[in-house]
């Protein structure tokens, strides 16, 4: 199995084909695992947090969700196969299950945002089982474990902000037995049609991040670890043996 590191966190070198199939073994399995799509914001975060750097450690698949991610492979050496974000994951992921029978559940977001992003997913993939929603706004997970538990499903999509979600099915999510779990961040919020994903062509030029920036100028704080990433990845680069 290939992986790159990049500052300590190893990314499966995967493209959008490849992670599909990886799930699809997932499920066939039946061993519970974690689904991690890493950028630059999260990789920093594993650096401070031992706890959310285990999470990497144990997920069954980590895929380079940020374009910062595939520009570090780059500058490192180890060129990744492709950007396989979290939305692009679950959308073909949806289109996967619809036609193969999975059941997913969706846990995460504001309330009334987890039912809506389902609902909409239901008219947009006929056919799709989405056996339980939960909102993320809970004190105490008992209700919402039990309910997982009993719906059983193939695949459980966490959207509580990175760190919270990986950290929540790891010590929670994995003791269910649901055999595929991902953190998806904000994307139930785009499946619901509360915030807009940024247009094509800003996706292809690798400026979504500067899309949500204009739109969520929350995230302002968030976004100093980029040139923090950068130069740390520089630094890295710098170490490495010259080529001959």
């Amino acid at each position: 199995m290939e992986r790159v590191n990049i500052l300590g966190v190893e990314i499966d070198n995967l493209d959008l084909e490849g992670a599909l199939a990886r799930i699809d073994r997932f499920i066939a399995e039946g061993k519970p695992r974690l689904v991690v799509t890493a950028n630059p914001e999260m990789i920093m975060l594993a650096g401070k947090d031992r706890t959310f750097r285990e999470c990497f450690r144990q997920a069954g698949m980590v895929t380079a969700d940020g374009i910062g991610v595939v520009v570090a492979a780059k500058l490192l050496g180890m060129p990744l196969k492709q950007r396989v974000t979290g939305i692009d994951l679950v959308t073909e992921l949806f289109r996967r299950a619809a036609r193969k029978g999975y059941t997913l559940y969706f846990a995460g977001a504001r309330p009334g945002i987890a039912e809506k992003a389902a609902e909409n997913v239901r008219q947009g993939f006929p056919g799709i089982k989405i056996t339980g929603t939960h909102h993320g706004y809970f004190q105490d997970d008992r209700d919402i474990i039990d309910d997982i538990m009993k719906k059983k499903p193939d695949i459980l999509l966490a959207a509580m902000g990175m760190g919270r979600q990986e950290k929540w099915i790891m010590d929670r999510v994995i003791k269910t037995g649901v055999p595929v779990s991902i953190g998806v961040g904000g994307s139930f919020d785009i499946l619901a049609g509360e915030a807009r994903r940024a247009p094509a062509w800003m996706r292809k030029a690798g400026l979504e991040w500067f899309y949500r920036l204009i739109n969520q100028p929350a995230r302002f704080g968030r976004m100093l670890e980029l040139p923090k990433f950068l130069g740390a990845v520089l630094a890295c680069r710098q170490k490495l043996p010259e080529k001959k």
